[in-house]
């Protein structure tokens, strides 16, 4: 059984027990939460879209916060003497998927 399901914006497949990095999400390590906007649905070969799939919720639990690997971005122009080197760590949430209910 596996559900796709938008987490902040972007969409996971997800299935029971699977740990996912999706973007910064609010609350505290050890807090669960739950996402209701589930897209599709698959559950023994038969698949669920739409209106079928209303009161859909997929469960999880926040493991941790962390950051992920320095993203370096570096500009520059040939012969100009123009250079500029900047860079960002992105913030991410680690949860673990505890359940879907349809």
């Amino acid at each position: 059984m596996y559900a796709i399901v938008s987490i902040a914006g972007q969409q996971f497949k997800v299935a029971k027990d699977q740990h996912l990095f999706v973007h910064r999400l609010q609350g505290d390590e050890g807090a669960s939460i739950e996402f209701d906007t589930v897209l599709l649905a698959e559950n023994e070969g038969k698949f669920k879209l739409g209106a079928d799939l209303k009161g859909a919720k997929v469960s999880a639990t926040i493991l941790s916060h962390l950051k992920g690997d320095k993203v370096l971005v570096f500009k520059k122009k040939r012969r100009k003497g123009y250079k500029k080197k900047n860079g960002h760590r992105q913030q991410f949430t680690k949860i673990q998927i505890t359940g879907i209910t349809l």
